[in-house]
């Protein structure tokens, strides 16, 4: 009989996990994570405890380590089927063991498992990580510790290689028994200006009077129960830099971590007539996760952001809407020329979409998109809206990359949970730009951005050329650069082998071509190494490399690897970064005493965000020493019952439909700047018409009377609309900046007179102060 106390998951039973603290230590662009999760078996048998966790995709895991007691074993890295093997056999002779392993199907899961913790005995896991930070669209820098693991959709007959699917283990978030404490500490050369988060921050404290330093924590009583994201500004803005580091002391000259490495951060600054120009062509094909955990304010939120891009795409583009969830439909069989009669069909159907198309099943809508063939003279940028439950995420990358020449891909991650790998990933081989939408964030202004880069004409032949002192050599140890972003940044990972007696500086140029002018940068940096980085940079470079040697193993699947698997065990043995095909693992040899008894399998909840309509994994007892490898908890993948369907009444898990139902918001009025924009014509201009008067807080006769006699309406309405989104919603420029471009370009195709005594008119009326000159009229 297990004892109702303490902390316990859905099916009453006591979680094991009782803590986590988190330290964060920033410096600059970079993080370094050291997690501890503090483990107590209140029961009266052994345990073993299983945790299934997100990590950032682009995490580079480094160090694994556990203290019972007196005791401290650090993990090594191993194959990791030897390493679940040797897992196993510890178990198996009573011995304690610890597990850390990436799933199979997706690098941002990984699973833990604490083996053969007795009665009453505690553990300290301390797991430690280093990742860049992501440049967001007003220059700050994004650290995300995930904690949201919501289910993933395994499309049938996708089952991951090497070991099958685990369940999740999860529960809504408002019940994830475990607490968290987190501090972190920040540092750059240029002085902090603030730090923002998602959760309650105690106050910003600066330790040194440049406040170059900083420090901040979580407010007291935080449930790890959402993500917790970090916005870090600093006050300049960002540079290019090149941090040189060491190598390892210990590892041989000529390896990855013997030799120095370098790390390049590229800030690319294109000319200001080139910027100005926007692309008067395209094609623009928006993929919409219409799957059941779509519903409610994000499938809302996704529906008004395509009003705005439909109404921002140029004339003479051409486009197409997909929507998919375990099936996928399209507006139009095939691209179509941007017009009113398109928009308006487009428009119709946005408006009917509901979160009703089942599970999350983005392969096909993909295949179906890269079957069509490309219009000439109109390049193809993918925009995919998701909530990144999927779980062949590799898959998915996999095909992206596949087509990589024929498009860009920009994509965005809704909602707490949306996988990091994937969305990094579809954008990162897509050539395009990833965006992440969680808390209060509004989706508009971040997909308009993505549109401008869209926009913006495509950088082509771009090439990293090194000029370094005689006796030193280089070698690239990033893909090459597919895609650069005006004030993006873009990071280049570098081996340096040999020494020079002379020049103690290296030069990179970046060349390529931008709307058929050549341009390059060029960044002169010193060749000393940097103090106080530890081997960051070393395992940054290593966990790039393995990726890339992944892609390319799994690129060869069914053939001859040319012993790819092989270099990426070697690196991430030598590198102590974890791969897909390594694990970290850890036994306490120094218990001579075998723990008795049958082991009992606890699973360590994480939080679900999402509506959810679909079994939960359930928990299991198992005990030693038999142990299915199919059904362990390592490749952990959430796979639905086949006949698992969502519907667009799905509710919220832990509500029944009826307190659902009772709960539903009234359907709240447009908000007054999409009403005023869902009136735009294809063209750019506005109507003159009852709609647009109480758009604009008017009745059809004070709009009217004032206009000038020899203006047409047209021009008069559209005028009046520039005025109010001057005059009203200069907060929110970035969302109807490009639909002002077309109104204002539309306005001076007409060539019409009065167009001042217009603005004065349509100020008074308004009662706005809006200068002709800022109208751009």
């Amino acid at each position: 009989m297990v004892n109702c106390c303490g902390l316990l998951n859905t099916n009453k039973e006591p979680v094991p996990l009782k803590s986590v603290e988190v330290e964060l230590e920033v410096r600059d662009h970079v993080a370094t994570v050291v997690s501890t999760l503090n483990y107590e078996n209140k029961e009266d048998k052994p345990l073993e405890a299983v945790f299934v966790f997100p990590l950032p995709g682009d995490a580079a895991v480094c160090h694994f380590s556990a203290k019972i007691g007196q005791t401290h074993i650090v993990a090594e890295v191993k194959e990791k089927q030897e390493a679940r093997e040797e897992y196993d056999d510890a178990l198996s002779s009573g011995q304690q063991a610890f597990l850390l392993e990436e799933s199979d199907q997706s690098p941002d899961i990984f699973s833990l498992s604490v083996g053969s913790l007795p009665p009453g005995e505690s553990a300290s896991i301390r797991l430690e990580y280093v990742t860049e930070l992501a440049v967001q669209a007003d220059e700050g820098l994004r650290f995300c510790l995930p904690a949201v693991l919501n289910p993933r959709y395994q499309p049938q007959g996708s089952g991951g290689s090497e070991g099958g699917n685990v369940q999740v283990t999860s529960v809504p978030a408002s019940l994830v028994p475990y607490g968290l404490s987190f501090s972190a500490r920040v540092s750059s050369p240029r002085p902090v200006s603030k730090v923002e988060s998602s959760c309650p921050l105690d106050p910003l404290l600066y330790i040194n009077t440049e406040q170059t330093q900083a420090t901040v924590k979580l407010a007291a009583g935080h449930k790890f129960d959402r993500d917790v994201e970090l916005l870090i500004y600093y006050k300049d803005a960002h540079q290019p830099t090149a941090v040189v580091e060491a190598g390892q002391a210990s590892s041989q000259p000529g390896t990855l971590m013997g030799d120095p490495a370098v790390m390049l951060s590229l800030y690319p600054e294109f000319p200001a007539a080139v910027m100005s120009s926007i692309a008067s062509c395209g094609e623009f094909v928006f993929l919409l996760d219409r799957s059941g955990s779509m519903n409610g304010a994000r499938m809302k939120s996704a529906t008004d952001t395509l009003l705005l891009l439909l109404k921002s795409v140029p004339l003479g583009c051409y486009f197409n809407i997909c929507s998919f969830g375990s099936s996928y439909e399209h507006i139009f069989p095939k691209s179509v020329e941007y017009n009113q009669k398109t928009m308006d069909e487009a428009l119709k159907h946005v408006e009917e979409m509901k979160a009703n198309l089942g599970g999350t099943e983005i392969l096909k809508p993909l295949k179906h998109i890269y079957s069509q063939p490309c219009i000439p003279n109109q390049p193809r940028q993918l925009f995919v809206f998701t909530d990144g439950a999927v779980g062949n995420t590799k898959d998915v990358i996999d095909l992206v990359k596949h087509n990589s020449g024929s498009h860009r891909c920009f994509s965005f991650g809704i909602g707490e949970g949306a996988s990091s790998a994937l969305i990094n990933g579809l954008a990162k081989e897509g050539g395009g730009h990833a965006q992440f939408i969680t808390g209060t964030d509004r989706m508009q202004p971040k997909v308009m951005q993505s549109l401008r880069f869209a926009l913006q004409p495509a950088v082509m032949d771009i090439s990293v050329t090194w000029d370094l002192p005689k006796g030193v050599s280089v070698t690239a140890l990033s893909p090459p650069i597919t895609a650069l972003f005006q004030g993006q940044r873009s990071l280049v990972y570098a081996q340096l082998t040999g020494q020079s007696s002379e020049a103690s500086e290296g030069c990179v140029t970046v060349k390529y071509s931008l709307a058929g002018h050549p341009s390059q940068n060029q960044l002169h940096f010193s060749l000393k190494p940097a103090e106080d980085t530890g081997l960051t940079v070393h395992r940054l470079a290593a966990r790039t490399l393995i990726r890339s040697l992944e892609m390319e193993a799994r690129e060869r699947k069914g053939e001859e690897d040319g012993g790819v698997k092989k270099k990426v065990v070697e690196l991430s043995v030598q590198s102590g970064v974890s791969s897909a095909f390594t694990a970290f693992i850890a036994v306490n040899k120094d218990n001579s005493e075998a723990i008795q008894g049958p082991l009992v399998r606890r699973n360590v909840p994480t939080p679900r965000m999402m509506a959810c309509s679909m079994p939960m994994a359930k928990m299991k007892s198992c005990s030693r020493p038999k142990r299915d490898l199919m059904n362990r908890a390592a490749p952990v993948m959430d796979t639905m019952d086949k006949g698992t369907t969502f519907d667009a009444g799905v509710v919220p898990c832990g509500l029944s439909a009826s307190s659902s139902e009772r709960r539903l918001p009234k359907q709240p009025p447009r908000d007054p700047l999409l009403q005023l924009v869902s009136l735009q014509k294809a063209a750019g201009c506005w109507v003159l018409d009852p709609a647009l008067a109480a758009a604009l807080g008017k009745t059809s006769e004070e709009v009217e009377k004032p206009k000038p006699a020899s203006v047409n309406q047209e021009v008069w309405a559209t005028i009046l609309a520039l005025i109010w989104l001057h005059g009203f919603k200069m907060d929110a420029q970035e969302e109807w900046e490009l639909l002002a471009m077309k109104a204002v370009s539309w306005v001076r195709a007409q060539k019409a007179s009065c167009v001042t005594e217009c603005v004065e008119a349509g100020n008074a009326l308004l009662g706005c102060n809006v200068q002709k000159d800022a109208l751009g009229i």
